[in-house]
């Protein structure tokens, strides 16, 4: 599955000759100084995108010569690409499952740090033209509706929401993440999907959510880990500890994620 690749944080380091692929990895930004530097390849769950490239941002003020190197997706197909062999230096998913994937497969080098949560949104497009209400309509066959893969945390998390409001949904779409579920519903071609309460804030104006009291019992726990052979430890420690400190938390707290317990 291709993913999509966004490089923030560009190295600048003196000398560079503008070619990103042969920044060195893992090498300190100067003569005596031990800020990290280099690359870092990152795979992280797409509903991760904007807090982690906001995230890049910041870490670019304070350390210009580390280039982190995202590739979001659906959090078992990053999975899968790493037990393949797909190099990289961390590893971000959306649920516990996935991780606890990547731990057992041995590409993950120690214990996993939950950093954030996320809960379940029922988004309908601006206006609510459908006039859905509620979880029930889910399965109306005369509305379109989208829901993620059920190998894929969204579509898990969405399984078990509907099932604990007893609800057999008649999805029209199966989305490969929750960014093209997001994506379906705020340019109007679907009435309804299952999505992050982080996404449909991400959407901003284009998409409403109508309150499902069912989603506070189906909780997300994100995990981060350094991946076991990390080209760059050095610069994947120092990303790890922004996400789980400062500012990772203020970032992920803007967007709507709940904190880690």
């Amino acid at each position: 599955m291709a993913l999509a690749v966004t490089a923030a944080a560009l190295l600048s380091a003196c000398g560079d000759d503008g070619d990103d692929a042969a920044a060195p990895s893992g090498v300190a930004s100067g003569p005596g100084d031990d800020a990290p530097g280099g690359t870092v390849t990152v795979l992280a769950a797409a509903s991760l995108t904007e807090s982690f490239e906001t995230l890049a941002d910041q870490l670019g003020d304070d350390h210009p010569d580390l280039e982190i190197v995202y590739s979001f997706g659906p959090s078992s197909g990053l999975v899968e690409q790493l037990l393949a062999g797909a190099p990289a230096d961390v590893l971000a998913t959306a649920d516990t499952t996935t991780m606890d994937d990547a731990v057992a497969g041995g590409v993950v080098d120690s214990a996993p740090e939950i950093f954030a949560r996320n809960t379940l949104a029922l988004a309908v497009p601006a206006g609510n033209p459908a006039g859905v209400t509620g979880l029930a309509d889910l399965a109306n066959p005369d509305l379109r509706i989208a829901i993620c893969e059920p190998q894929v945390p969204c579509g898990s998390s969405a399984q078990r929401l509907l099932d604990a409001a007893g609800v057999t949904a008649a999805p029209d779409t199966l989305t490969t993440d929750v960014k093209e579920a997001a994506s379906l519903v705020a340019l109007g071609e679907a009435d309804a999907a299952l999505i992050y309460l982080t996404d449909a804030a991400a959407v901003g104006d284009a998409v409403e959510t109508i309150d499902v009291p069912e989603a506070n019992t189906v909780v997300n726990e994100y995990p981060v880990a350094v991946l076991a052979d990390a080209p760059n430890p050095e610069g994947a420690q120092a990303l790890l500890d922004a996400i789980t400190g400062e500012p990772g938390r203020s970032i992920l707290d803007a967007a709507g994620f709940l904190p880690a317990q």
